[in-house]
């Protein structure tokens, strides 16, 4: 049985700003907390009673400071060795992280933000999607609007979020004929229109430029069956929708599902997809995002999220600019797969996927238009495997260069990204790795680039233009209950763990 990590912890007694076991989204079957895990978050525990006693504190308060956030990092470098730069002051002193990390030193972009249109992750339901079959309870409010503007405006320190797709086809026409608009249109999980709805309100609330949004359609979405080809007009259609009147900033890709009822997915590098970058380009739209790794989320087709055909497409579209989400790694941090050597070799950092994008950079050096995000990629690592997470970053850096390592966190499903962003701020590669691996150690600049910067580039954002906070009431316009949390973070991971861990 699977239950919300959230209510796990609040049974057991646990709570910390830091998720201690991995969490499935529903993407993958959730794994069982390991001995290191435990291990942290029983250290945790008792660090940050004895800290909150020290000062007079309740603990609940105590972890909702910045000296709660140090004690997991201090328990986190006790069981792993020393990945994240902290010092014992900090968990007495909130002054000592202020100085070092100062709330606002970087322009942060999260490319991979989500929330569900009435949804709680149904990914074993949703028609575009194979699911994993396991009958459990929806929670659709932890996934809703008004949660995600909570956690990822209130309760981190995100600059701008991309609303970011989810594979779902809308409807142009009812079954009469007629053009539909707004929820009419349907779309699954998080449509185009909801995204580009969203991304007004937000940005009308703030006064200023909190919000981009992507677009959903992809070659396959509106397919001719009697042709077994795409339904180039229909298709045509919605792009002149998306790009005009939701003002859409990327396309989100998903090759490995089939919205459209084709009967496959899609390549980076097949027929319909250069179809597709062609009439895209004439309307000025040349920036790809897309879905590679994690393939559970299709039992069928997908083999297609391997990033093989990245190659290809990108030397064959240079004026294209393609994120690749995930860092491409195929299987998240979950078992078997994760003790499979073939798959993740802890000693060399090669993990299976993300070797097949490293490797395209090193064949072709020059070539200048691909991006790794590390989504789902660099927060898993760390719960999971610190070691394994400076492998991941330091390959994508070194062969790809901090200018073109996309921050994202696929936040809200892992609740609230401030624990990602502190964990990046704190993270950094050990004397070891570097003289093991000639990895480089992580400067500012670095961290700079991949938070913000490098997207700010590719969705041509000023960095430096005025971004005003939403007014304090704007919780309160979208009917948010988060003063029933005290005006704290809730500290709640909103995915899934066994139930008897």
């Amino acid at each position: 049985m699977w239950i919300r990590k959230h209510d796990r912890d609040r049974r057991k007694g646990v709570d910390s700003p830091v998720p201690t076991q991995m969490l499935s989204t529903e993407e993958f079957v959730p794994r069982r907390q390991n001995p290191a895990q435990k291990q942290v978050e029983g250290l945790i525990g008792d660090m940050s009673e004895d800290n909150a006693k020290r000062l007079s504190m309740s603990r609940r308060d105590y972890m909702r400071t910045s000296m709660g956030l140090a004690t997991c990092w201090l328990a986190t470098n006790k069981v792993y060795g020393k990945h994240f730069e902290v010092e014992a002051a900090e968990a007495f002193e909130p002054a000592a992280t202020e100085e070092k990390y100062p709330k606002g030193e970087f322009f942060i972009i999260d490319v991979q933000a989500h929330f569900s249109n009435g949804f709680a992750l149904n990914f074993r339901t949703d028609p575009t999607i194979k699911g994993m079959g396991f009958d459990l309870k929806n929670d659709i409010e932890s996934y809703g609007f008004r949660n995600f503007v909570k956690e990822m405006f209130f309760d981190s320190e995100t600059s701008l979020i991309v609303l970011s797709g989810v594979p779902g086809r809308e409807n142009n026409k009812s079954a009469d004929g007629k053009q539909l608009e707004g929820k009419g249109r349907g779309g699954g999980i998080l449509p185009s229109w909801l995204m580009s709805t969203c991304k007004a309100e937000l940005n009308a609330l703030a006064g200023s430029q909190r919000a981009l949004c992507q677009g959903n359609l992809a070659p396959n979405h509106y397919w001719d069956k009697a042709a077994n080809a795409p339904d180039k007009a229909a298709t045509i259609e919605q792009m002149e929708r998306e790009l005009k009147q939701y003002g859409i900033n990327s396309w989100k890709w998903y090759c490995h599902t089939d919205p459209g009822r084709s009967g496959g997915g899609f390549q980076l590098d097949d027929p319909n997809a250069n179809w597709f970058y062609e009439e895209s380009a004439k309307r000025g739209m040349k920036l790809i995002s897309v879905h590679k790794g994690y393939s559970y989320q299709s039992r069928t087709l997908g083999h297609l999220a391997n990033p093989k055909d990245v190659e290809k497409a990108a030397l064959s579209h240079p004026d294209f600019n393609f994120v690749i989400y995930h860092s491409a790694m195929q299987h998240g941090i979950n078992e078997p797969d994760f003790k499979d050597i073939a798959k993740v070799n802890p000693q060399t950092g090669d993990m299976a996927w993300h070797n097949i994008l490293m490797d395209i950079k090193k064949r072709n050096p020059k070539m200048n238009n691909v991006y790794p995000e590390i989504g789902s990629f660099f927060g898993p690592l760390v719960i999971a495997h610190p070691g394994l997470a400076m492998h991941g970053i330091s390959k994508n850096i070194q062969h790809y260069g901090s200018d073109h390592v996309v921050w994202g966190t696929d936040c809200i499903w892992w609740g609230s990204p401030q624990w990602v962003i502190d964990a990046f701020k704190r993270f950094q590669i050990s004397d070891e790795y570097c003289e093991k691996f000639g990895y480089k150690k992580i400067t500012k600049k670095d961290k700079a680039n991949i938070f913000g910067l490098n997207a700010a580039k590719l969705y041509k954002v000023d960095p430096k233009a005025k971004r005003n906070a939403l007014p304090a009431d704007a919780l309160d316009r979208l009917k948010s209950a988060y003063l029933n949390e005290g005006g704290q973070p809730n500290n709640a991971a909103h995915g899934w763990v066994r139930a008897d861990d």
